[in-house]
C-alpha cells in the first residue's frame, strides 16, 4: 500500500472515530439525514472510499434507490461489504440511518419522501376530540347536508349498511365532505372513533331542549360544569345500536351485550378537568334515571378505555313519557365527597 492510501485510510479511520463525538455535539433529539451524512457517512460517501457509492452519483446509487428504503435500511443496521454496521457508530439510531440514506438518495437524483418516525408518532386522539376539533364544523349543525349529531332519524338510514361502510365513506369522502373531513392526518381508528362518537350522541329518549336557565357557554342538556369537572352526557337507543351493526366494536361486548326489546338506552359520560382540559380516567361514576311515575334505576357506569380519554357507561331502561332526569354522581380518588350533576331528558 503506497504513502497516498495509508494517509486516506488514516483519515477515514480518524473521521469514524471522531464520528460519536460530532454527534454527542449535535442538537439533542434526533439528527437530519444531512447531520447524521456530515458526521458519519460522508466519511466514505463523500469520495467513494472503499467502494461506497459517491453521494451525487446518480448511475451509482438508480440501482441502489432501486431496492427501496427498507432494503438499504437493513444493509446499512447490519453493514455490507466494506461498510461496519450502523456505518460504524452504533450512536446512529435506525430512524437516523433512515433519514441519511433518504438524504443521499435525493441528492444523487432521487426524489423520496422524507421517512416519518414510527416510534415517535403522537398519540392516536379519541373521537370526542376529533369531533370538537373538525367533525362539528359540520355535523354540529347539519351544514350541506351532513347528519347533525344526535339526529337519529338522520343516521340510521346513513348506518344501514354499517360501520365500515361509513368509515369507508368518510375516507375516501361523500357529497360535500372532503375526504377524511378535512383533516389529511387523522387516521382510520381514529376516524372509526370519531364517527362511534357522533353515534353515541344521539338524541335521548325524545328530543332534547336546552335548559333555559342554563348559561350557553357552559351548561346544556348534555354539558355540565360542576367544581371544575366537565361533565358530557351521550343518549343513544340499543335499537340503534342494533341497527348500526357495531359487533366489531368493544361497545358490543360491554355491559352483557347490548340489550333486546325495547325501552333500553345507552348512557355515556365523559369527564374533563375544566382547567387543563385533561381526561378525567380514575372517577366512580353512578348514574340514576328517574321519572315521577316509574321511581328510578341506579347503575354504576362502567369505564371504558380509549386513546387519551375514558368514557364511563351502561344501559337503561326509559319508558313512558316522562320527563326524565338523569342524575351523575362522580367521586374523585381523595374527595370527601361526591360531585353531582342533573340532567332533563324531555320528551
Amino acid at each position: 500500500m503506497n504513502h497516498k492510501s495509508n494517509t486516506r485510510a488514516v483519515l477515514i479511520a480518524v473521521l469514524v472515530l471522531m464520528a460519536p463525538l460530532a454527534l454527542s455535539q449535535a442538537q439533542a433529539g434526533t439528527r437530519s439525514g444531512k447531520q447524521v451524512v456530515e458526521a458519519v457517512c460522508a466519511a466514505c460517501h463523500a469520495s467513494g472510499a472503499n467502494g461506497a457509492p459517491r453521494i451525487g452519483d446518480e448511475k451509482a446509487w438508480a440501482p441502489r434507490a432501486a431496492l427501496g428504503l427498507s432494503s438499504l435500511t437493513r444493509h446499512a443496521i447490519q453493514g455490507i461489504r466494506q461498510m461496519p454496521p450502523h456505518g460504524g457508530n452504533p450512536g446512529v439510531s435506525d430512524f437516523e440511518i433512515e433519514l441519511a440514506i433518504t438524504y443521499m438518495v435525493n441528492r444523487s437524483g432521487g426524489d423520496w419522501a422524507v421517512p416519518v418516525d414510527k416510534a415517535a408518532l403522537p398519540a392516536e386522539r379519541s373521537g370526542e376530540q376529533i369531533v370538537r376539533a373538525q367533525c362539528v364544523k359540520c355535523h354540529g349543525t347539519g351544514v350541506d347536508g351532513a347528519p347533525k349529531i344526535g339526529d337519529r332519524s338522520a343516521w340510521i338510514p346513513r348506518a344501514r349498511y354499517g360501520l365500515d361502510a361509513l368509515v369507508r365513506s368518510a375516507i375516501e369522502g361523500h357529497g360535500g365532505m372532503p375526504s377524511r373531513g378535512g383533516m389529511a392526518d387523522l387516521t382510520d381508528p381514529e376516524l372509526r372513533g370519531a364517527i362511534v362518537y357522533m353515534l353515541d350522541q344521539g338524541a335521548a329518549p325524545a328530543e332534547a331542549r336546552a335548559e333555559p336557565s342554563a348559561p350557553a357557554a357552559e351548561s346544556g342538556w348534555d354539558h355540565k360544569i360542576v367544581e371544575g369537572v366537565e361533565i358530557y352526557l351521550g343518549v343513544i337507543s340499543a335499537e340503534t345500536l342494533r341497527a348500526l351493526h357495531l359487533k366489531p366494536h368493544e361497545e358490543a361486548r360491554m355491559h352483557g351485550g347490548i340489550p333486546r326489546g325495547k325501552g333500553y338506552y345507552h348512557l355515556n359520560v365523559s369527564l374533563y378537568d375544566s382547567t387543563t382540559k385533561a381526561a378525567i380516567a380514575d372517577a366512580g361514576v353512578r348514574a340514576t334515571v328517574s321519572d315521577p311515575v316509574t321511581g328510578g334505576e341506579t347503575k354504576k357506569l362502567e369505564p371504558m378505555a380509549f386513546p387519551n380519554s375514558v368514557s364511563y357507561d351502561n344501559y337503561f331502561r326509559i319508558v313512558g313519557p316522562g320527563p326524565h332526569t338523569v342524575t351523575v354522581r362522580i367521586k374523585r380518588p381523595g374527595a370527601s365527597l361526591p360531585i353531582t350533576a342533573r340532567f332533563d331528558l324531555q320528551r
